[in-house]
């Protein structure tokens, strides 16, 4: 799953080379849309919705049947492999042509959607649609820290590494964060939210952590970028702490109603351990 600052970085170099274009054609692998031409549309604006991506197209300003008077809005979610490239005219892919589930030439840049889980094509009044379920971004405009925490609070018995992956809380942290967040608050995957005291810190962390790295190449929590250990937890179990030096270990969370797990790395020192039957170690 994409981190809110990784989606940052997709839309932000989308815009910058879409943006003000016009579509010299489009070609969309997915069936619902597979008939779907949106040629002489003008990409207004590239945008992330947390995790979610929105290109916003203006119709062609020429009277014609064909084409809808109303802006449509291309909704794109990576999930865990998707991806956007761009390419120059000409230039080949780097992934196989198969994997390919939206195209969209300009005169200038070929963008290709590889693995995109999620593709849907709305008028932009209909956006909220599909986002309006998100909590506050923490990389957006409508940013609102006082909501997210209380957002938080609505489920004082959910384990809070169970609710910040929540986006209806608030959008934009993955399991990568997730694990960072915890560890820098110092709170076992567990703890109750009820059991939390200042939850507003855990929101500002989440806000902070994100904001510094979206313009990074590295993602980076722990200091300076060229530093040899860019995470403090996440990826590390079975190697010592970085504060403490203690074996980080790894919990298996569900975050589905459904039971699916993530993996969540945690310090046992720096976090301290509360007993649940939810949870399942893993050496």
């Amino acid at each position: 799953m994409p981190e809110g600052d990784s989606v940052y970085r997709a839309t932000a170099r989308l815009h910058h080379a879409l943006a003000g274009q016009s579509l010299l054609s489009s070609d969309f692998r997915v069936p619902a849309l597979a008939t779907t031409d949106l040629t002489a549309y003008a990409v207004h604006e590239v945008v992330p919705a947390g995790k979610h991506l929105l290109m916003r197209l203006r119709p062609p300003t020429i009277e014609s049947p064909v084409f809808s008077a109303k802006p449509l809005t291309l909704h794109s979610h990576l999930l865990m492999e998707g991806r956007w490239d761009l390419y120059a005219p000409g230039e080949r892919w780097k992934k196989p042509a198969h994997t390919a589930r939206v195209v969209l030439k300009t005169a200038a840049v070929t963008a290709v959607g590889f693995d995109i889980a999620q593709v849907r094509l709305v008028p932009t009044e209909q956006e909220s649609d599909l986002v309006g379920h998100l909590g506050p971004d923490l990389l957006g405009a409508n940013w609102d820290p006082v909501l997210a925490a209380d957002n938080l609070r609505r489920d004082p018995h959910q384990g809070i590494g169970q609710a910040l992956l929540d986006q209806r809380i608030m959008a934009g942290v993955g399991n990568v964060y997730r694990c960072e967040i915890l560890f820098l608050r110092r709170l076992h995957p567990l703890t109750e939210v009820g059991q939390i005291a200042d939850l507003p810190a855990v929101v500002q962390i989440a806000h902070r952590l994100l904001n510094v790295n979206k313009d990074r190449a590295r993602r980076v929590t722990t200091g300076h970028e060229r530093t040899r250990e860019p995470l403090w937890v996440y990826g590390r179990a079975g190697k010592p702490c970085l504060r403490c030096g203690t074996r980080i270990e790894l919990l298996k969370i569900p975050f589905t109603p459904e039971g699916a797990e993530r993996d969540c790395y945690w310090c046992p020192h720096c976090q301290p351990a509360v007993s649940s039957p939810g949870a399942k170690m893993k050496e």
